[in-house]
């Protein structure tokens, strides 16, 4: 039986502004759209990349500043992909749109040996390619597509694998100074976002062209995640607002809090620091 359209389309139009607003929460905490900004829109083909566009074009209708918004896709020539799919979903936007033609595939497959996770190159070439063209276009944001689950995700990918406490920022300022990425669906899950690009039926291109599966350690983050919130539905949402709420004195870092200075006495009483590492003096036993 199909479900009423009328229904549908309030269900959609409801989730449309929850997510709207959602965004437009996350843009005014961070600043992420200045007056007169070109923000280059980056689109992979995949949900949430389609939902980022659709709903900052939706937002740009009323926002307080001026902004333009530029679309840009990247084609790395994997095997299968679909050419005209993306040309003509932005030609049906009627905003200024570039569609870059790299064969970043071939220069993976010629460096990843077989067998092995071409993701990581695949992406840090994505991210060269992509950087290059907003620094010759005169980009001054460059928005990507993460969603509040990546962030999390990351969290724990950098703290069992790299034993870093860092996520994915809604802001961040690129190594080189040059660009500043935002991320406006920082507030926004990925169940969501699911629902909208289906309800909005975005003409998704799969990211499995390459033969290429999901990285191992962020498929176990991911399920791992997904039990917790059936288990306890909530638990992901709290660990992504703990993030908004950090006690630098209640975590271990001298780098970050003062532990050093604090309680201590005069100068002069305090030992030498280098006494704690030196190692335990021998005693003979004569």
């Amino acid at each position: 039986m199909h479900s009423d359209p009328r229904k549908q389309r309030f269900e959609t139009g409801i989730l449309q502004q929850r997510l709207r607003r959602q965004v437009g929460r996350a843009i005014a905490d961070f600043n992420m759209v200045e007056q007169g900004d070109r923000v280059m829109v980056c689109l992979s083909g995949g949900k949430d990349s389609y939902t980022l566009l659709d709903l900052l074009l939706r937002l740009r209708e009323r926002a307080p500043v001026d902004f333009d918004l530029v679309a840009v896709h990247l084609d790395q020539k994997q095997p299968g992909y679909p050419p005209d799919v993306m040309a003509r979903y932005l030609d049906s936007l009627g905003i200024e749109h570039h569609i870059i033609e790299q064969d970043t595939y071939s220069v993976v497959k010629r460096v990843i040996p077989e067998g092995n996770t071409m993701c990581g190159l695949c992406s840090r070439l994505r991210r060269g390619i992509l950087y290059t063209f907003a620094s010759e276009h005169g980009m001054t944001k460059i928005a990507l597509g993460h969603h509040r689950d990546d962030i999390v995700e990351t969290l724990f990918l950098n703290m069992f694998f790299g034993a870093k406490l860092k996520a994915m920022p809604p802001k961040l300022l690129s190594d080189d100074g040059r660009h500043v990425v935002i991320r406006p669906l920082a507030y926004s899950t990925e169940a969501e976002i699911a629902q909208y690009a289906e309800a909005r039926g975005f003409p998704i291109i799969p990211c499995n062209l390459c033969g290429s599966q999901e990285h191992l350690q962020r498929g176990k983050i991911k399920s791992m995640l997904a039990d917790w919130d059936r288990q306890f539905p909530g638990r992901v949402e709290n660990v992504f607002r703990s993030l908004q709420s950090v006690v630098p004195s209640h975590l271990a870092d001298t780098n970050l809090f003062g532990f050093r200075d604090l309680g201590a006495r005069a100068e002069g009483d305090a030992p030498d620091e280098r006494a704690w590492f030196l190692p335990e003096r021998t005693v003979s036993a004569d």
